[in-house]
């Protein structure tokens, strides 16, 4: 009997905003020696998810065809391919969505991230991880630890994310300052990651109490809450709350809220010769303090996903307990009550959802 036989694949699709359906559909079957099959066991809601069941896009990334959404995930082989080596039926693993063409300039220069050509799921047109199996390359499956649990592996998705804006582009390094606007999962894992590289002060700021509150127990040692004033005040509020001014401000600040005023209030908190990282989406065009980005000569990069090491160093910081993604895990539901989870999610009422798979019992 193959490892599917009475299993469901059913998926959670987005037909249009606000419109989503269960079906079954059939289950993926391997077409390299290269993939392995997952059994879909959980999986967490993302901003994106969200945004795709209000809207229907996300910029130029339109769903004009019915798609499955999901993208943060784990869960267990059922097959795999002759050539696979490292994985076998029955491990444990952290899916990354992504799947680069491995040949352009960008993939060859370790950047596969920038892919032109990149499959992402939940991305259009591409199906996503809300189902029952998951085809891929067994080289973007990661094999979770004894220690790590599924749940915890649900999360490694986001956990990469924080992992390359604080050590990939921030370059967070012992002994630093690092301001990180939002206080959302990865704003939250942000905090984390930042504490993990050794930083002595770390900041979260947010406009919702409840957020800071959970910052501080999780990560933060310093919290502000943004207040309806220039972004120039707000600025000399954080530095004077985090006791940064001797400093000059923050050695790095990282934005993860994509908000205008927090990306206003970034460049002047950050210090002259500083860094600064975003690491939020938005709006497409903001008004920008382009002056205090000149005259601190700030560093300044952008962050997209993850790259070459992110997902293994994510899973290496839970193994050894230096974050604990656990606790971002307010509720996990089952497979059928997925459009509700997505409802908690868009009001808020929950940190991190995770949706067990639909076979998962």
């Amino acid at each position: 009997m193959a490892a599917t036989d009475g299993k469901s694949n059913k998926s959670f699709v987005l037909n249009k905003p606000h419109d989503v359906s269960f079906e079954e559909r059939p289950v993926p079957t391997l077409s390299s020696p290269h993939e392995v099959l997952v059994a879909v066991n959980y999986t967490g809601i993302c901003g994106s998810d969200v945004h795709y069941w209000e809207h229907g896009a996300i910029g130029h990334f339109v769903v004009k065809d019915p798609m499955v959404l999901g993208h943060e995930s784990a869960g267990t082989v059922v097959a795999a391919g002759d050539e696979v080596s490292d994985l076998k039926v029955g491990d444990r693993v952290a899916l990354e969505p992504g799947y680069p063409c491995r040949r352009c300039v960008q993939c060859l220069g370790g950047l596969y991230n920038l892919c032109p050509l990149m499959r992402f799921a939940a991305t259009p047109p591409y199906d996503g991880t809300l189902a029952g199996f998951w085809k891929a390359p067994s080289d973007f499956c990661y094999k979770l630890p004894e220690q790590v649990s599924l749940q915890e592996g649900a999360l490694i998705e986001p956990l990469a994310v924080a992992v390359h804006i604080v050590g990939r582009q921030a370059r967070v390094t012992p002994g630093q300052s690092v301001v990180v606007m939002g206080a959302g999962p990865v704003g939250l894992l942000c905090c984390a990651v930042a504490k993990a590289y050794g930083a002595t002060k770390v900041v979260s700021v947010d406009i919702v109490d409840s957020k800071l509150a959970f910052a501080r127990d999780f990560a933060a040692t310093h919290t502000y809450k943004s207040q309806r004033v220039s972004s120039e005040e707000n600025a000399r509020n954080i530095v004077e709350t985090a006791g940064l001014a001797d400093n000059g401000g923050a050695d790095v600040v990282i934005d993860a809220s994509g908000a205008e005023p927090s990306i206003q209030a970034s460049l002047h908190v950050v210090r002259s010769g500083g860094t600064y990282v975003q690491g939020g989406m938005g709006k497409s065009d903001i008004t920008f303090p382009i002056m205090a980005l000149a005259i601190k000569e700030v560093t300044v990069r952008g962050s997209f996903r993850y790259g070459s090491g992110d997902y293994r160093l994510a899973i290496e910081l839970v193994a050894s307990g230096k974050v604990d993604v656990k606790k971002l895990i307010t509720q996990t539901v089952p497979f059928e009550s997925a459009e509700e989870a997505f409802k908690k999610v868009k009001t808020g009422e929950v940190i991190k959802i995770l949706i067990a798979g639909p076979n998962e019992k």
